[in-house]
């Protein structure tokens, strides 16, 4: 389905606080359409858009119709995400009453539509790349609108309507409605296989993937990727293992707790150093793809540079929530194993370093992962085990459903048994509730500890509810290092 947005059509979202729908109901009000949405509760997103204008429900059931009726306008076209179930009351009611029903991948494909745009797409870094080119855009005057599944720092939002030539759109792949967006600039991360609900295997993913590819005018992806590599025809490569052979790249100079120096090419030629203030060598990827692409869209390089010494990672990716009684609280988004994998040895190296991004340079890890989906813990509970065996203290939190049934044998515990397999030594707790949860980080981590919370459930809950049962020896975390 082509879909053609008009400014005279109200639109209703259903499910308007999630973390795409609101960015897209945020463009629209800012662009003068007539918004309304709803959601279970009048979420602090849901705050927002109602201060911009979007008329706000905190329910989501067929009498928010009726309401709208009074307001003299047009039928709303109404936008739903994959999250909606066809059960759903308020969708049930928009059918009954022959309202049009967009998916949010129809409406952000309209939008990309609208003006050149770039997609960034992949199993991992989408946020992060999307985030940096957003925030390199803006630092050299090119006001991109943005429409991310993360905070942008120098926004404080997920959505912006830029008046820039520029559209920059996270291309999420897990339902696979990535395939309709016709972007100038396809960007591919990385590609492996998860959201085993909705993909057979890896094939499957890898042929969503190569249609999204195929749909862009030009597709930028990752060399040291192996799968990318094997499958995929870019016009543009970009790597952090190699300058020869690639159009960019930058290597490592030195990998420290606090910052990644590393050297710039392009076309295998040497055109600078950077210091990039976000840690890790999957920050570095990241990063690298993000210049790329801002390059390949005509942005004078020198424009780019000079801004990257104050990006920041958007919310949820290692993101600094305060101190409490000693202990730094960092929230991430982290739940496929590459992830957990990566984001453990980033925080392994602060503790090894001695360098941190941190208020203080933690003494030791300790990693707090809640497992996200019965079908993603069952597919990968292996590589998740010997994933986290690399932090001393792990507490695990109870399998995160996402709407799924329960899977027999599938838990946390099973985990942690498959953990002290592989590590006969290694420290693993499990709780049976989040309120456990809180208990054995308070009884077994320590002052000038990091405790990470990782996961795409409510584990990012974690710092509020440590700081609800106390209230002594709590910092919050200061403006300059929120994310």
């Amino acid at each position: 389905m082509v879909c053609t947005l008009d400014i005279q059509i109200p639109v209703h979202f259903i499910g308007a606080g999630g973390i795409g729908m609101s960015a897209l109901a945020q463009i629209l009000l800012s662009r003068g359409h007539r918004v309304s949405g709803s959601d279970r509760r009048l979420s602090p997103a849901m705050e927002s858009l109602k201060s911009a204008g979007m008329v706000a429900f905190d329910s989501q059931v067929a009498a928010n119709f009726q309401a709208l009726d009074h307001l003299d306008r047009p039928s709303p076209i109404v936008v739903i995400s994959s999250a909606i179930p066809d059960h759903n009351p308020e969708l049930v009611a928009a059918r009954d009453r022959q309202l049009e029903v967009w998916h949010r991948s129809d409406l952000l494909a309209a939008l990309i539509d609208q003006q050149p745009s770039i997609a960034i797409a992949g199993s991992h870094g989408k946020t992060t790349t999307s985030t940096v080119v957003t925030t390199l855009l803006h630092g050299a005057g090119e006001d991109p609108t943005a429409v991310i599944g993360g905070i942008v720092p120098c926004y404080g939002s997920n959505g912006h309507a830029g008046h820039g030539r520029l559209l920059v759109a996270e291309a999420d792949e897990s339902d696979g409605s990535l395939v309709k967006f016709g972007a100038s600039l396809g960007v591919i991360t990385n590609l492996e296989l998860d959201h085993t609900d909705h993909y057979r295997d890896l094939d499957d993913l890898i042929a969503t993937l190569q249609r999204f590819g195929h749909g862009c005018k030009r597709l930028l992806a990752n060399q040291d990727d192996p799968i990318l590599s094997e499958h995929f025809q870019a016009d543009a490569w970009w790597s952090i293992q190699r300058s020869d052979n690639v159009d960019f790249a930058g290597l490592p100079v030195a990998l420290e707790g606090d910052r990644t120096i590393a050297d710039l090419y392009e076309q295998g030629n040497f055109v600078g150093q950077i210091s990039l203030p976000m840690p890790g060598l999957h920050n570095l990827s990241n990063t690298i793809g993000a210049l790329a692409a801002c390059r390949m869209e005509g942005v004078p390089l020198e424009h780019l540079i000079s801004h990257i010494p104050a990006l920041k990672t958007p919310g949820r990716r290692f993101d600094y929530r305060g101190d409490w009684q000693g202990r730094q609280i960092v929230d991430d988004y982290a739940h496929h194993p590459s992830e957990v994998a990566a984001t453990l040895d980033m925080a392994n190296l602060m503790v090894s370093s001695g360098r941190s991004p941190l208020p203080r340079s933690p003494q030791r890890l300790v990693a707090v992962f809640q497992p996200h989906r019965y079908s993603r813990t069952q597919e990968f509970q292996n590589q998740f085990a010997e994933a986290l065996i690399s932090a001393e203290l792990v507490l695990l939190a109870p399998v995160f459903s996402a709407g799924e049934a329960e899977m027999p044998g599938v838990n946390s515990e099973a985990l942690a048994s498959i953990m002290q397999e592989l590590s006969t030594n290694q420290s693993v707790l499990v709780a049976s509730t989040m309120d456990e949860l809180v208990t054995l980080v308070k009884e077994h981590s320590l002052p000038d500890d990091l405790v990470l919370a990782m996961g795409a459930g409510d584990v990012n809950s974690l710092w509020s509810r440590l700081s609800q049962s106390s209230s002594e020896g709590q910092t919050p975390c200061p403006p300059a290092l929120a994310a």
